[in-house]
């Protein structure tokens, strides 16, 4: 008996350690969670509960006023570890709610401290790390790989762009001169400018469009000029409507597109114009891009990369954005495009960082969205919905308080390419008179 006694005096005091150990670790977590929160949010209010209740405060005070509670215990342990993936995937399944504010205002105050402060979380060093590490085969887009991963994110309903996207469906950063413009009035504006830094001052130029997305872009090419417009895209879902809707506006004839990777253009080209579409090249074939690029542009040809960049020394991903939106993606930094720009033997004509620009075009695309989400429910469903959200809230305040950016490079075999000065991109605005209602 006494030795049954024992026993279950062990069976019971193990789980009861072990119990105590976990509690220790998840209370040192959130304590770790809280000391880290008190340091990056630099201003406004952010109340912080806990899933066993306790209540933290952070902030200077005032707006905005958020208030969040976790419904995970173990929430801080992940957020530790990987702080982009757990908070992510906590906000799409509902184990992390909003009490006050909202998810714009908690992402704006998680990122008040800037890019400086979310490099010091721990788990950014360890993604920054293998980031580095495993760099070239993660991020390595081989044209099968490249084919699947833009299926992936832009084979999805045509109903579903339509609710947040402008009328021309420009997926990529817009430009807003004044600060008060409609989305359709700012993205209007980007395709004039970069139809403007092609420099379509002769008849019959022939363009090619790499990632051509909707056709938005090719379509405003041919009528701001004579120029006959070639696009091509990996998306299946994109090419039927962009040739359907070029049709459908008469432009059939000098606007065409087809089902092509980059690799496989054979063709040459007066002007090349690539928007949106570095972003999913990866560093590995960054030289494979530019000298495909040099290649089919001209000798006395220009051509226009439109990409997001990462202000810092590496460009790099973020976890949730790699795994829930763009598999395979990888954002540049400027010095690495203009490195393999000019070992491809191009002259890098003009640089224009678009610093603000997309932070802007994000909050009109989020807010959008949340004017129709119930129709996005009704599309797919609201952890589907959740993730959109959080998608475009995040990349917002990464534009605003992080590293990100949009450049744009203008590209040429010959430094007389282009006009002495820059008057030529300035004068085409679409402020100073052109017409920007588009059919």
């Amino acid at each position: 008996m006494p030795q049954q006694s024992s026993f279950e005096s062990e069976v019971e005091i193990a789980p009861r350690a072990q119990r105590s150990r976990r509690g220790s670790v998840v209370g040192g977590a959130s304590a770790l969670v809280a000391a880290i929160l008190r340091r990056i949010v630099r201003r406004g209010s952010l109340e912080w509960t806990e899933a066993g209740g306790r209540t933290y405060r952070f902030g200077t005070g005032g707006a905005p006023d958020v208030a969040v509670r976790l419904l995970d215990r173990d929430l801080p342990l992940r957020l530790l570890t990987q702080p982009s993936l757990a908070l992510g995937e906590a906000w799409m399944d509902g184990r992390l709610v909003l009490q006050r504010g909202t998810l714009r205002e908690l992402l704006d105050l998680l990122t008040s401290g800037g890019p400086e402060a979310l490099d010091s979380l721990p788990g950014n060093g360890l993604r920054a790390m293998a980031d580095r590490l495993l760099s070239r085969r993660r991020h390595r887009n081989p044209s099968a790989r490249a084919r699947s991963n833009v299926a992936h994110h832009y084979d999805l309903s045509d109903d579903l762009y339509d609710l947040f996207l402008d009328r021309e469906r420009q997926y990529s950063c817009a430009y807003f001169e004044r600060g008060d413009e409609t989305l359709d009035e700012a993205q209007a504006a980007k395709m004039h400018r970069i139809a403007a830094k092609l420099v379509l001052d002769r008849p019959g130029l022939s363009v090619l469009d790499i990632g051509s997305g909707w056709g938005g872009l090719a379509r405003s090419v041919a009528r701001d000029s004579t120029a006959n417009v070639t696009g091509i895209t990996l998306s299946r879902e994109q090419l039927a409507y962009a040739t359907a809707r070029t049709e459908a506006e008469g432009l059939a004839g000098r606007v065409r597109f087809h089902l092509r990777d980059y690799r496989d253009e054979r063709d040459r080209y007066d002007r090349i114009v690539s928007v949106g579409m570095f972003e999913h090249v990866g560093p590995s074939d960054y030289d494979n891009y530019f000298s495909a690029m040099a290649h089919a542009l001209k000798p006395d040809g220009v051509a226009l990369l439109h990409s997001i960049g990462i202000m810092g020394p590496e460009g790099g991903s973020d976890p949730w954005i790699r795994k829930y939106i763009f598999p395979g993606g990888y954002c540049p930094t400027l010095s690495q495009a203009i490195a393999a720009a000019e070992r491809a033997g191009l002259w890098v004509t003009d640089v224009e960082v678009l610093r603000l620009h997309c932070a802007e075009t994000l909050r009109h695309w989020h807010e959008r969205f949340a004017a129709r989400r119930d129709a996005a429910r009704a599309l797919y469903d609201e952890r589907f919905c959740r993730m959109r959200e959080f998608y475009l809230a995040a990349c917002e305040a990464g534009f605003r308080n992080g590293r990100t950016m949009v450049f744009q490079l203008q590209l040429a075999h010959r430094r007389d390419a282009v006009p002495l000065t820059r008057a030529y991109i300035d004068g085409a605005s679409p402020a100073q008179g052109r017409d920007t209602n588009f059919a």
